[in-house]
């Protein structure tokens, strides 16, 4: 991708004071928040610092030194680089960014999903204050082990961050400046990591976020392009199979995503077990099939015994932890788990609240604060009720009768669906 023209040296003596001011009045926030600064600052700072400032003081993160940080070894990180899909789109993550930090006296910085550094790369006089803060390949990034920045908070968020001096929690990190983005996988909406560009404060470029953002969205839509082609090729090997077949049946990629079908209308995604194996299993929108493995995904018998599907008896919406939320479903035929997107969390959340059911409007008021938004709340419940089929119900939509539903909760109300800005989360985080 083109390159954005950089110059570390145009930062004049008038932006460095204010570089300056605007870290005495973070301190100042910091320290009020924190307890030590003997009376309230004149400013607050902003909500998703103060969300992650109290996170860290929940977790005990030390906000002098941080919390301890055993790194991994060099088999571990190159373990984990090898698992990872991100390993695939470093490339386009090193050409957009790398020579930006380097020029920039940044480092670029990708991690997995727990926030662990995986690659780093930039400027090396930074890469060496780097080491110094422990901040090298294996460490720990995430808020736990070093409370509030980008990396750490972009994870819990769920979306883009910059984090400014002493919005940092731990004191040693006040003269850096970092943004970073998270990376979903596009198959699945799996987080992948974060993409991280951190540095000395006094050489931000203001639009470092925005540029951390672009190159994130560039290296999703490679992923995305090298699963259409995966299932390209798996069509190839589905399309002579299935003439051979009667009945109905779908041959799917490992993550559900349809490659062709017979007997039955097309769809787009079928949703698997969380580990699929061959045999006997009940499959969410089709009732009870059975799975054959194929090279590249697996091939979905519909059985003909099961045309009227065994409804759902128990239901385990878990939204406890602050990046990845399920739903459990059990009943006669067997059970199946299935991470949840943020939308599809927030909206199973508010009909646990709500047993009897919400109307379209109450949805979109809840979700929103707008009961006019109708259509999008139908468009998320189509979806929904594909994938719940027997779970949901609708005129009002709600649990089906008879699913007992168990809900499960963070400890601190207020760590409920952190990315959420829904009204009805929020209310729920302050009750």
């Amino acid at each position: 991708m083109s390159q954005v023209p950089f110059d570390s040296r145009s930062l004049s003596a008038q932006s460095a004071q204010e570089t300056r001011r605007s870290a005495r009045m973070l301190g100042g926030m910091r320290e009020a928040a924190l307890g030590g600064g003997g009376k309230a600052a004149a400013t607050v700072p902003r909500q998703i610092i103060q969300d992650s400032w109290r996170r860290a003081l929940d977790l005990g993160v030390d906000p002098d030194n941080g919390s301890h940080n055993a790194m991994l070894t060099a088999d571990e990180i190159e373990q984990r680089r090898r698992l990872t899909p991100l390993v695939a789109v470093m490339p386009a993550l090193r050409d957009g960014l790398v020579s930006v930090a380097d020029e920039a006296r940044h480092i670029m910085v990708v991690t997995d999903p727990e926030g662990r550094v995986l690659w780093r790369d930039g400027s090396v006089a930074v890469r060496k204050s780097a080491d110094r803060l422990g901040f090298a390949e294996g460490a720990s990034w995430a808020e736990d082990t070093v409370g509030t920045n980008a990396i750490g908070t972009a994870l819990v968020a769920g979306r883009p961050v910059q984090v400014h001096q002493a919005e940092h929690f731990v004191r040693e990190l006040h003269q850096w400046t970092c943004a970073a983005a998270p990376l979903h996988d596009p198959r699945d909406g799996r987080l992948l990591g974060a993409v991280d560009v951190s540095g000395p404060a006094a050489t931000v470029h203001p639009a470092m976020l925005s540029l951390v953002t672009a190159v994130t969205k560039v290296a999703e839509g490679e992923l995305r392009s090298r699963h259409w082609a995966a299932v390209d090729r798996l069509r190839s090997v589905a399309a002579p199979l299935l003439a051979r077949m009667s009945g109905r049946a779908a041959v799917v990629d490992p993550n559900g995503w349809t490659a062709a079908v017979t007997g039955m209308p097309a769809v787009e995604r079928v949703t698997l077990p969380a580990a699929p194996g061959a045999g006997p299993t009940w499959v969410p929108s089709l009732g009870l099939c059975t799975l054959e493995p194929l090279p590249g995904g697996w091939l979905v018998r519909v059985r003909d015994e099961a045309e009227d599907r065994t409804p759902a008896g128990r239901v385990v919406l878990d939204v406890s932890r602050p990046r990845t939320w399920s739903i459990t479903v059990s009943g006669g035929a067997g059970g199946w788990s299935q991470e949840l997107s943020p939308r599809h969390a927030e909206l199973l959340f508010v009909l646990a609240l709500h047993r009897a059911g919400r109307s379209a409007a109450e949805l979109a008021g809840d979700l929103f604060g707008d009961p006019t938004r109708t259509v999008t709340v139908r468009a998320e419940m189509s979806r929904l009720r594909r994938t719940l089929s027997g779970v949901l119900d609708h005129r009002p939509y709600r649990f089906a009768d008879g699913v007992e539903v168990e809900l499960l909760r963070p400890a601190h109300p207020a760590d409920l669906l952190p990315h959420s800005a829904a009204p009805a989360v929020r209310g729920a985080r302050s009750a």
